[in-house]
């Protein structure tokens, strides 16, 4: 693609957009009277229009039927879950049966470490990136500590137990090779390795199908939190064979804050009953679950890791978005986010080339097969006080600590002439705010 730095070029590029119309699909917010460049759906998706409509028809159910809408409603409450089924399968590219809605994300890592984390004296590493997404930390941290209580286990600890790969010095973002070389050093001693499908800082996206090969080489389960990933790059969990993930629906997705997150299990593990897991009775046996009966006999399927019966409300919402994902089509998402996304790099790249003065550091690979939607800047100087004025001027973007910017030009409700503003906005900012 030959871009231009042009709002003709945006306009053009905008006006044979085959997915144009989807934005008017989501309540942009406004800022200064005007809608806003909305550059944070890698924190928080907009709103689909239809959501209201979707969790009022389910209040409807709740009203007209009560408990009977378990059975009656149009969508029954008590199969609600299975409707996603089909439109995430895409989305994280896995067969039907690997896939379940429940809970939410750290929720359902936990859920999974349970079940894939059994340290014994010989293999007890977990190996995961430097500077993971907090939660991660805590959740590896808190599971260690949890074997560390058995008997058996005295003297396992987060500080031996826990491997983090970093980026070589002077780097922004961790090596494949570099995750493969731990993975190959800690051999007899790795249990687990867990990576995030994308970092959440530098926006790198990491050879998934590549890292769990060498995890399973060297004898060890491998997973994803895919909190960044799922609804923004192309996933093949099941021919990567990807043994565990899960994902929060609320940033790519768009499901609303805070809401219903889901999980992935490889199909090899989902007929096992051995498996160790923390269950709960909307993951019994489909057939017998209102028996109520002692004995826990779980779903053949990703189901069978469920704890409680879904919350309608949210998955409502989720519903709502996944609806949109469906018409809209994952290939044809990826194919505009590459565009959209290479489009906001040139900008930058434009404005650093021809400036007095530079943005700052694109730490984002270029390389699209290792990035997504989003952007992240490292900025120079005055990084702060660039962030906050850029709400001033209609923007919506990201601050990460110390000094970062994320920006994330979302395929579904961002245009081409959002990107071409959003880079004379920060052109003006850099040269003055800076100043």
């Amino acid at each position: 693609m030959h871009y231009k730095n042009t709002l003709e070029f945006a306009r053009e590029m905008d006006g044979s957009d085959p997915l144009k119309d989807f934005r008017d699909k989501f309540y942009i917010p406004i800022i200064n009277g005007k809608q806003c460049i909305y550059f944070v759906g890698n924190s928080l998706g907009l709103q689909p229009k239809t959501t209201q409509d979707y969790i009022y028809n389910e209040l409807e159910n709740w009203a007209n039927y009560g408990v009977e809408a378990h059975f009656h409603a149009k969508i029954p409450w008590v199969d609600y879950h299975d409707i996603f089924v089909e439109p995430l399968s895409k989305i994280v590219g896995c067969l039907l049966r690997e896939v379940v809605v429940m809970n939410h994300l750290t929720v359902n890592l936990h859920l999974l470490l349970t079940t894939f984390y059994r340290p014994t004296k010989e293999r007890y590493k977990i190996i995961c990136e430097a500077k993971a997404f907090p939660s991660d930390q805590y959740a590896l941290e808190s599971q260690v500590k949890l074997h560390a209580c058995l008997p058996d286990r005295q003297g396992l600890d987060p500080d031996n137990a826990i491997i983090e790969v970093a980026p070589r010095e002077g780097e922004y973002n961790i090596r494949t090779e570099d995750i493969v070389q731990t993975i190959n050093k800690y051999a007899n001693e790795v249990a687990v390795v867990l990576f995030g499908g994308i970092n959440y800082y530098s926006g790198k996206v990491f050879d998934m199908k590549a890292i769990t090969e060498a995890a399973h080489k060297v004898g060890a389960y491998c997973g994803f939190d895919l909190a960044h990933a799922a609804g923004n790059i192309e996933l093949h969990l099941h021919d990567w064979d990807v043994d565990f993930a899960c994902w929060c629906s609320y940033k790519y997705l768009n499901s609303g804050p805070g809401n219903i997150a889901g999980a992935y299990i490889h199909q090899r593990f989902i007929t096992d009953v051995s498996l160790p897991r923390l269950a709960g009775w909307w993951g019994y046996d489909k057939e017998n679950r209102f028996k109520m009966e002692k004995n826990f006999k779980p779903i053949p399927t990703a189901e069978g890791w469920q704890l409680s019966n879904s919350p309608i409300i949210s998955m409502a919402a989720h519903k709502a978005a996944l609806d949109i994902f469906e018409e809209a089509g994952m290939e044809n998402l990826l194919k505009k986010s590459k565009l959209l996304t290479g489009y906001l790099l040139f900008i930058l790249d434009e404005i650093n080339a021809n400036s007095n003065k530079k943005v700052g550091e694109i730490i984002t690979p270029k390389n699209e097969e290792e990035r997504g939607c989003q952007v992240s800047i490292l900025m120079l100087q005055k990084g702060k006080e660039v962030f906050n004025a850029l709400k001033k001027h209609g923007v919506l973007s990201d601050w990460r600590e110390p000094d970062v910017i994320r920006v994330a030009p979302v395929p579904l409700y961002n245009t081409f002439e959002d990107v071409y503003q959003f880079g004379q906005i920060l052109k003006y900012l850099i040269e003055n705010v800076q100043a």
